[in-house]
Parts: structure tokens; C-alpha cells; sequence
């Protein structure tokens, strides 16, 4: 053998590294499913209850939970609290953008911890959920009516807009609970 097979033979420090950075077999089984029947729940969610109430007058509600929640009709023309709104093309670019930053971040990021994997799943499913009504319509679809406080009700938001709200507060805790456990562990040495 030339020495030159021998150096091809030698691993190098950096060979293997993109790929070490991937997400195992469990993690695909946790983050595309989760992806896949987020998207399924809010698209099937919104089309049943605009079905459901879109033949009622304009400020019909449908109550769930007295004094709570009710179901609603409400258009949304732009994103959370209604930021943005009427600026389509860049809600729709901003989403695209979204998609690719988080199954980027899921496949390559790194996201070994499974409330990672859980978190970018739910953002994944929550920005196709409501890009398809950018895309469809300019305008997202919101039924979901909470009452916070007597008299107070949150804006109008979607399964989407939960599982986006859900993934953010996993993150939050994700890095909590990471950036404690480094700490303890830093302590111990």
C-alpha cells in the first residue's frame, strides 16, 4: 500500500460532521408526523367549521364553553394580531422563508433533543397550515374566540396559530432547561 492510499484511508477531522448533525430514525417518526397531521387538523378544522357557520350572519357566535370560548367567522388579512395586514406577498415570502429556516434548522440544525424536534414539527405544521390560506385566499382563516378576562376576548386565532404558539413556548423551555442543565453540569467539574 503507497502512502498515498494510506491518507486516503485516514478519516479526516472534519468527514462526517454535516451528517452527525442530522436527526436519528426517532426523530424523523417524532417531527414529520407531528408536521404532517398539524397541517391535516388545522386544514380540516377550518374547512369544518367555516363550513359549518359560513351560512350565518357575519357576528353569529357559537359558544363551547359559556363565558369562554366560542367558535367564530373571522378572515385575518395579515399575521398575529393582525400585524402586517394587507401585505400578502410579503406574509406569504416571510412563511416560505419560515418553512425552510425550521425543516433547515430540524434536518441540520442539530435538534437532537426530542422537545426540539416536537417544537419544529408544530412551527412546521403551523406555518403550512397558514400559508395555504395565504396562498388560497390572502387571508387566514380564525374561528377560535377566547375570553381571558370578563369582557375580554383574545384575537381570533386558528389550530395553526396554536401549534405555533405551542412551539414557541417549547423552545422557551427547550433553552431554559438546556442552558440550566450546562450550568449544573459546568458546576460539577
Amino acid at each position: 500500500m503507497s502512502r498515498s492510499d494510506k491518507d486516503n484511508d485516514t478519516p479526516q477531522p472534519d468527514e462526517g460532521r454535516f451528517f452527525s448533525k442530522m436527526p436519528d430514525l426517532t426523530g424523523h417518526l417524532i417531527f414529520w408526523p407531528i408536521a404532517i397531521i398539524g397541517v391535516a387538523a388545522d386544514l380540516w378544522s377550518k374547512y369544518w367549521v367555516f363550513k359549518w357557520l359560513g351560512d350565518k350572519p357575519p357576528d353569529y357566535e357559537h359558544t363551547v364553553v359559556e363565558g369562554f370560548l366560542t367558535f367564530v367567522v373571522r378572515m385575518n388579512a395579515g399575521a398575529a394580531f393582525s400585524m402586517a395586514s394587507g401585505q400578502r406577498g410579503w406574509l406569504i415570502a416571510i412563511s416560505v422563508i419560515a418553512f425552510f429556516v425550521v425543516v433547515g434548522l430540524f434536518l441540520f440544525g442539530g435538534a437532537h433533543r426530542r422537545i426540539m424536534q416536537v417544537s419544529l414539527g408544530l412551527f412546521t405544521g403551523g406555518i403550512i397550515g397558514n400559508l395555504y390560506d395565504r396562498i388560497d385566499t390572502g387571508l387566514v382563516r380564525d374561528f377560535i374566540d377566547v375570553v381571558y378576562w370578563p369582557g375580554k376576548h383574545w384575537p381570533a386565532f386558528n389550530v395553526a396559530d396554536s401549534m405555533l404558539c405551542t412551539a414557541v413556548g417549547l423552545i422557551i423551555i427547550c433553552n431554559l432547561t438546556s442552558a440550566s442543565s450546562r450550568k449544573s453540569a459546568h458546576r460539577q467539574k
